[in-house]
């Protein structure tokens, strides 16, 4: 089987991404081949396990690892200080060591709450990222980001954090459902947008054809990470030139938490928010009518949503004013320019409510 690798060049901390069908039952040899040894904890959520755990157990153990699981719930419902607190309850309990690796196996969920306990269990142990969701493979697995969600706004108590390698298999994808490959592809789009025009025409021609999950999703997957690790590379901490990534995130963590998280898979709300982010850019005169007609008609052909839920202006307001990359008080956006182009810009708080206005219901109670 064809093995795809992408490079996360961050010097002394670079690590490999590899991608290829199968190599779950590789975990063990790779992990090994790291250079770590002794106990390995498993944590994953009690779904995911039932189908992949055993496997990643038997590949850890026949490598020499004494390895052991911890399953937290399932759902971003559940990322939270209750539940990382008990994953710390379940490291000590097995007698971790700083040594001892994590192996995160899940969805985004279960990457950032195992990431973000690994990064601050004994002060840090080794992370391994196994994403089981189209969604994680692309984005959450890749760079570093870890944490879990506070009651008003998502991802506030995190850290930086990266791990020490990260294993791809595109067969898991077979086990989800459609939504969640749709939701999947949603990031998949954000780097089209972002920084290369020629993928997001690679996507527009494919689209009938990734939720099949053949050698198209392949190539989606390889050149999505291609992508975050180049900006990762060059700037980790989110100082410039990564805050591109949340391209759409500002309006779509604002619809998760506003909906109540669980209500929107996390790729559906950030469909919508690049939706909204392509048609601020065109309210702001930043780019052609025709950008937002071509991010919202492909939305459209992968099955995902493109309307903004009925959410009262000063909500909307509210809630991004929490996000991330508000700074002085100003809520700033990444805004399209063109298909494979964005830049950050402050919007005044006047404009934004306007523009929010301007959808219509969306700013009625």
């Amino acid at each position: 089987m064809k093995t795809r690798k992408v490079v996360v060049a961050l010097g002394d901390r670079s690590y490999e991404i590899t991608i290829k069908r199968g190599v779950l039952d590789e975990a063990g040899p790779l992990v090994k081949g790291l250079g770590l040894t002794g106990r390995a904890a498993v944590i994953s959520n009690p779904l995911v396990f039932g189908l992949y755990g055993e496997q990643v157990l038997k590949s850890l153990k026949g490598a020499g690892f004494d390895a052991v699981s911890i399953t937290v719930p399932d759902g971003e419902e559940h990322k939270n200080l209750k539940e990382l607190s008990a994953i710390y309850d379940s490291l000590i309990a097995h007698k971790m060591e700083r040594s001892s690796p994590i192996v995160a196996l899940g969805g985004g969920v279960i990457g950032d709450m195992a990431g973000f306990a690994a990064a601050t269990f004994l002060r840090g142990v080794p992370c391994i990222q196994v994403p089981t969701t189209l969604l994680s493979q692309v984005d959450s697995s890749v760079g570093g980001k870890t944490g879990v969600n506070h009651p008003l706004g998502k991802n506030l108590i995190g850290s930086f954090y990266q791990p020490k390698a990260v294993f791809i298999d595109p067969d898991v994808l077979k086990t989800l459902d459609k939504r969640e490959v749709r939701a999947g592809l949603a990031e998949v789009v954000k780097y089209g947008v972002i920084r290369d025009k020629g993928f997001f025409e690679f996507l527009e021609n494919s689209s009938g054809k990734l939720t099949g999950l053949g050698p198209e999703i392949e190539e989606a997957i390889e050149r999505s990470c291609a992508i975050k690790a180049d900006v990762v590379g060059k700037d980790e901490t989110e100082t410039g030139l990564r805050s591109m990534l949340n391209f759409g995130h500002t309006f779509g963590h604002a619809i998760e938490a506003l909906s109540g998280y669980g209500s929107f898979r996390h790729g559906e709300a950030v469909s919508i928010g690049m939706v909204m982010a392509s048609s601020l850019s065109v309210a702001l005169g930043l780019c052609a009518p025709s950008v937002e007609t071509r991010v919202k008609a492909l939305f459209n052909s992968l099955g995902l949503p493109v309307d903004p839920p009925l959410i009262p202006v000063d909500k909307w307001i509210e809630s991004m004013k929490l996000d991330k990359k508000v700074k002085e008080g100003k809520i700033r956006f990444i805004l399209t320019e063109d298909i494979g182009r964005v830049a950050l810009r402050e919007v005044r708080e006047e404009e934004l409510r306007a523009f929010l206005r301007g959808l219509g219901a969306v700013g009625k109670a």
